[in-house]
């Protein structure tokens, strides 16, 4: 009997692992309480709170904390602005004279009178109103003789613009520019501006010609600086000139300013009286 007792508790080991391995596991409140095993696995039922999908499928992750301020991407500075290249002087002429506004002097005496006749005529660009008769420049030179002073029993310049406002082709007035390339500049600056001629007292105060158009270089609307590089004139005295200050261009011609210095010179201060200084005379619309 004493062999009997270890060979029958061998056996009950191996029943009682036999019976562990075919029954289902248990927590251990279960098997301390004697709960009833369930035959089948369920669902569990659903809390009081739905998840969304999205809620659902998220694993539960640690907050990650926010920066207080998102830095924002540097600014790209603006290129520079390209500055613009200066205009450069290109070649500009302007002229007002048409076929038929030149006018003759009749004598020796009349060519201020004459000047005022084409002066009309380039002024009136109609046609229709042409000055040209001998009896009317016979009144205009008895007019600017009338409003001369000291003018040697003839007109002098400052009756001459006195004639062209009063008939109604001013104002004008003289002025007396010491230097040659400045006197030709005022005298196209203000043909450009004014859309009229321009009186040249010609051979040193004796004699009076007519600037009908010019040429430059550069507009002078647009450069306060430009090189006048040749001149329209109206000689009433065409076609003798004189022989000591050469011959009378043709009407209409345009002369180099070398050409033109050769009788626009500077006015003799004694030749008559004034309180203009010595220089170039102009008859300047204003």
């Amino acid at each position: 009997m004493t062999g009997a007792q270890p060979r029958y508790l061998a056996w009950l080991v191996v029943l009682a692992t036999l019976l562990t391995a075919c029954v289902p596991a248990v927590g251990i409140d279960e098997a301390l309480t004697g709960s009833p095993i369930p035959a089948s696995t369920a669902p569990p039922a659903a809390s009081d709170a739905t998840l969304s999908p999205q809620q659902a499928a998220a694993p539960t992750a640690t907050s990650v904390p926010t920066p207080s301020s998102v830095p924002s991407a540097p600014s790209v500075p603006s290129p520079a602005s390209v500055p613009m290249p200066a205009p450069v002087p290109q070649v500009f002429a302007l002229n007002l004279y048409q076929e038929g506004d030149f006018v003759p002097q009749y004598t020796f005496d009349w060519c201020v009178a004459a000047s005022i006749q084409m002066a009309h005529n380039l002024i009136d660009d109609t046609g229709g109103g042409t000055w040209t008769d001998r009896a009317q420049q016979n009144d205009l030179w008895e007019m600017a003789r009338a409003r001369s002073s000291n003018s040697f029993n003839g007109a002098n310049p400052f009756g001459w613009a006195k004639v062209l406002t009063e008939v109604g082709m001013g104002p004008y007035e003289v002025v007396s520019i010491a230097g040659y390339e400045d006197a030709l500049q005022a005298a196209a600056r203000a043909i450009a501006a004014t859309g009229r001629p321009v009186g040249l007292v010609m051979w040193s105060g004796r004699h009076a010609w007519v600037m009908s158009g010019f040429e430059s270089l550069g507009d002078p609307g647009q450069f306060p600086e430009f090189s006048v590089t040749g001149v329209h004139v109206l000689d009433p005295l065409f076609p003798h000139g004189s022989g000591q200050w050469g011959p009378s261009p043709a009407p209409n011609t345009l002369i180099t300013p070398e050409q033109l210095a050769t009788q626009f010179v500077v006015r003799e201060p004694r030749r008559w009286s004034s309180d203009l200084p010595a220089g170039y005379l102009l008859v300047l619309p204003k």
